[in-house]
């Protein structure tokens, strides 16, 4: 019989008491036990160990090359997956494969403690595939940080450029927050699309929200009127403060013929009127004697 047959001959005869070892060292050393059932934590945990000793018996490498090993790298991808969620650390999501090292180390002892060399030469490759396990579940929990916070950042992008549309034919995307390449292609977009969807003839860009206007800024700014000019809509700047006009005519930067304004409110007094509209006060109603 192989060393490999023979170890998954032993995890097939214990499934049930390592199974039953393994849960509860996770439950006695999980800090979010809150966060997901003690019945959730042991159906996981049991799918696992199957799939474990499945590619033990199949292909027990330490590299976890071969096919057999795919199932557990989806089970550990999946389950990283839900920890993300759930709000558990790298390092509490990592225990889930570290704290199966206990009762199956024991079980060897149990099985090979006679033969001291044998011990040591399993005691050495169990510790490999249960390292590299625990990395690939890392090295999954990280992407899959990654993915949702990427996702976070495009929706806060998203959010923090909404164009409004402020009466026909005129639409306003007032900007918040540093001004960067990334965003300002968000920008593009988000307005260019706003100019056909409402058939906008004039766009208002406010920069109230804008801490700071540097030749970068500027540059993206230009950049976005000039895009709209391709759809056919007329752009106006608002929300040039004396500070950052001094800083646009000290950088030299040239805006050209682009409309620019203090206020939103005087912005929309000039777009009104290239579009032959106008805002006037109401006369107050006669009151009868």
């Amino acid at each position: 019989m192989s060393e490999q047959t023979d170890f998954a001959g032993i995890l097939e005869k214990n499934e049930g008491s390592i199974l039953a070892a393994w849960v509860e060292g996770q439950l006695s050393g999980s800090t979010r036990q809150g966060a997901i059932s003690d019945g959730e934590l042991k159906e996981s945990s049991r799918a696992f160990l199957s799939s474990f000793t499945k590619a033990v018996k199949s292909d027990y490498n330490e590299q976890l090359s071969g096919e057999a090993w795919q199932p557990i790298r989806a089970h550990l991808t999946a389950l990283s997956r839900e920890r993300v969620i759930q709000g558990f650390s790298p390092a509490e999501t990592a225990t889930f494969i570290f704290s199966l090292k206990k009762p199956l180390f024991d079980l060897l002892r149990k099985e090979f403690g006679k033969d001291s060399g044998r011990l040591v030469d399993e005691y050495w490759k169990l510790t490999q595939t249960l390292d590299q396990l625990g990395l690939m579940t890392v090295e999954a929990y990280q992407n899959t940080r990654q993915e949702i916070i990427e996702r976070q950042q495009q929706e806060l992008l998203d959010l923090t450029t909404p164009v409004v549309r402020l009466w026909d034919s005129i639409v306003a995307l007032p900007l918040i927050g540093t001004l960067d390449s990334e965003r300002t292609q968000v920008v593009m977009e988000s307005l260019l699309d706003s100019i056909v969807e409402n058939e906008a003839a004039i766009a208002i860009i406010d920069i109230t929200g804008v801490p700071t206007v540097d030749t970068l800024v500027a540059q993206h700014l230009l950049k976005t009127v000039a895009a709209a000019r391709l759809m056919g809509a007329e752009c106006i700047i608002s929300g040039i403060r004396p500070q950052i006009a001094q800083t646009i005519v000290h950088l030299g930067v040239d805006l050209g013929d682009v409309v620019t304004k203090a206020t939103l409110a005087e912005a929309l007094k000039i777009a009104l009127r290239r579009v032959g509209l106008a805002v006037g006060k109401i006369a107050p109603a006669k009151q009868d004697n």
